[in-house]
């Protein structure tokens, strides 16, 4: 099978080829079951998480130079060592608290995270993983057992939000790979962008948008004080919220930390913003045809921030701090983290000052990327926040 593509991405290898095909006729049985109509959330939930073969959940490496995309924590060990600064201020706290870590990929953040905790002397009573592909959890076990022996027996895997959970939530990346709904506003009303069968690959479809998916465009009508126009296509995350909601639910003390790319509520639906905010990412390139290469590319859309912080209040949680990840890394410890750059070699240093050009400059993850920590109990707002803190925008 031959997928349009834009001209600049590489073409898949045989062996990814041939898992786009698996894939791809997958998702068609699906449409053909569903009357010829996925919504775009299904789509996209089929292709990142059908069990053994969406993106998430087959063996291809997505993570690194090797992947598909980098993550902070791949960047450099500093980011998990200052997150860690912040999880020891709620950790020490609470008697009896844990770490639960969504979605570990690599597994790269657990050990810059439990080793900085460890220096801390702050260590969790157990690091919990809740890790939706068994294949990345193997990795994982593989990677911890080398990188992480002496702390490995602190490590567990579990399949479902734990109740009256006590401690510090980190979700590094996590929002943005949430199937979203796409909809677009018509003078005639809401309708859903769904995906049909097309001349062997796929194509949009529209239809009129169910309730819940119509009612969540009004209320955001409603709170920016306009009517879409016409034409105007964009993401609505119904499944954020149900995410939001399962964490306070779950939450008894402690805090949330959510690390993601996105912006708040008037920025992520602005007029200029009218083709949405859908990313897809295959071999180190980004682009925006979610319908190519299913199974084998990631596909995101970055987050609104407000509809989280929303889901959050209904829930019960407090907003403890939003801020940019520039601003939550200089806030949270970075200068204490780079006491010892003058002892370091200049090789050392170059590389050390590229880590943090990635992590914190506007033109890069500094800006877009994005810090919310959430809250329930008698906690004070991360130091992280001191200078710096952005929620009354959201």
């Amino acid at each position: 099978m031959q997928y349009e593509q834009p001209a600049t991405l590489p073409q898949p290898d045989a062996l990814s080829a041939q898992q786009c095909d698996r894939v791809a006729d997958h998702i068609r049985r699906r449409i053909a079951a569903c009357d010829g109509q996925l919504s775009f959330a299904q789509f996209m939930h089929e292709a990142l998480y059908a069990p053994g073969l969406g993106y998430y959940s087959a063996g291809s490496t997505k993570f690194g130079a090797d992947g598909d995309f980098v993550t902070a924590p791949e960047v450099s060990p500093l980011f998990g060592r200052i997150v860690a600064r912040q999880c020891a201020e709620v950790l020490r706290g609470i008697d009896g608290s844990e770490v639960l870590e969504f979605g570990a990929g690599s597994g790269k953040l657990a050990i810059d995270l439990l080793q900085a905790l460890e220096a801390l002397d702050a260590l969790p009573g157990s690091y919990n993983i809740l890790e939706v592909s068994a294949d990345l959890q193997e990795r994982q076990r593989q990677r911890f057992r080398r990188e992480l022996p002496q702390l490995v027996e602190r490590i567990r895997w579990v399949t479902a939000m734990p109740s009256g959970f006590d401690g510090v939530m980190v979700a590094n990346e996590v929002l943005d790979a949430l199937p979203v709904e796409r909809f677009v506003r018509r003078d005639s009303g809401v309708l859903q962008a769904c995906v049909t069968d097309k001349d062997d690959g796929f194509a949009w479809a529209e239809r009129p948008a169910p309730k819940p998916l119509a009612a969540a465009v009004a209320a955001l009508e409603g709170d920016l004080g306009i009517r879409l126009p016409n034409a105007y296509t964009s993401e609505f995350s119904l499944a954020a919220q149900a995410w939001i909601a399962e964490i306070a639910e779950s939450l008894g003390q402690g805090a949330v930390f959510l690390f993601d790319y996105g912006v708040s509520r008037r920025e992520y639906y602005a007029p200029e913003r009218n083709d949405g905010w859908l990313r897809c990412h295959f071999r180190h390139h980004a682009h925006n045809n979610p319908l190519i290469h299913p199974g084998i590319q990631d596909l995101t859309s970055w987050v609104d921030f407000s509809a989280v912080a929303e889901a959050a209040v209904a829930g019960g949680l407090d907003i403890l701090g939003y801020q940019t990840q520039s601003q939550f890394l200089l806030g949270a410890g970075l200068e204490a983290e780079m006491q010892g750059f003058a002892g370091l070699s200049l090789p050392e240093q170059l590389e050390l000052s590229g880590q943090v050009k990635t992590l914190t400059l506007p033109g890069e993850m500094g800006e877009n990327f994005k810090c919310m920590v959430l809250g329930r109990g008698e906690l004070a707002a991360p130091s992280a926040f001191q200078f710096t803190d952005r929620t009354q925008t959201l």
